[in-house]
């Protein structure tokens, strides 16, 4: 019985396997690859500012790959990525030039003005007056720690609110800049509810005895009644009403224990 044996095909010449080849080949591969990622991330910002460079970059792959395509002979895949390597590294020195080049300003130059009779002539400083705070909106608490805020933009010093329960009449107490003790009272009311001379009298029997107040202030979102105004008079106590708070938190009066520094 006869058998029919398959004729290996014989390889061709030039197509045995060589170890040292194929290594090179893949290491050259690695390489572009790591070159293809240094010249993205470089060419990512350039993207960005000149879009033009990628159209050019992209013409010049494909013209690269249109004449190897139009050459007879085949060339080795140690020479593709050879050659690939030194594109790519081109084209990621292009574009480092081309981050380093300065953008051009789409804004003209700024020609300054010919000196004239009256440039010695300083300018008048204009001091930006802070907005007022709508008091109204806000909560007890937070209306004390407004006041305090403006007894520290003025320069005082030892700034604390310790309003609560038994406060004793005191919500903010602090050392005016030239020394002397700040007892503050808030009340945050409404138009419709008045600061009377009782909230006065009781105020004026702790600030000085208890707290040991140099000067005492009574700070309110409404008024005050005309009795509370007499009282706080001959008491000495500071009384600062809507209009007078709205005037200091914008800075357009002196701070409020100005007032009392000549009475001790």
């Amino acid at each position: 019985m006869t058998t029919h044996r398959s004729r290996t095909r014989p390889l061709p010449r030039g197509r045995r396997f060589d170890l040292r080849a194929t290594a090179m080949f893949f290491g050259l591969l690695a390489t572009a690859l790591i070159v293809a990622g240094f010249a993205v991330r470089a060419l990512a910002p350039v993207v960005q500012r000149r879009p033009v460079w990628v159209v050019v970059l992209l013409c010049v792959a494909v013209a690269v790959l249109l004449a190897h395509g139009r050459r007879r002979r085949r060339p080795s895949a140690a020479r593709i990525a050879r050659r690939a390597g030194e594109a790519l590294e081109q084209a990621t020195s292009t574009a480092l030039d081309a981050l380093d080049d300065p953008v051009p300003s789409p804004f003209p130059p700024v020609i300054p003005a010919p000196a004239g009779p009256c440039d010695d002539v300083l300018p008048t400083a204009v001091v930006p007056v802070a907005p007022g705070i709508d008091h109204d909106a806000l909560t007890p608490e937070e209306f004390e720690a407004a006041i305090a805020d403006l007894c520290v933009r003025d320069g005082c010093a030892r700034v604390e609110v310790v309003g609560g329960a038994g406060d004793l009449g005191a919500d903010v107490t602090a050392l005016t800049p030239d020394g002397r003790r700040l007892v503050v009272q808030c009340k945050r009311y409404g138009d419709d509810n008045k600061v009377g001379s009782q909230d006065l009298q009781r105020f004026g029997g702790t600030c000085f005895t208890v707290h040991g107040a140099d000067v005492a202030l009574v700070v309110t979102t409404s008024d005050f009644t005309a009795p509370a105004v007499e009282y706080a008079e001959q008491c000495g106590i500071v009384c600062v009403n809507r209009d007078a708070l709205l005037a200091w938190s914008e800075g357009r009066v002196p701070e409020p224990w100005a007032a009392g520094a000549g009475e001790e």
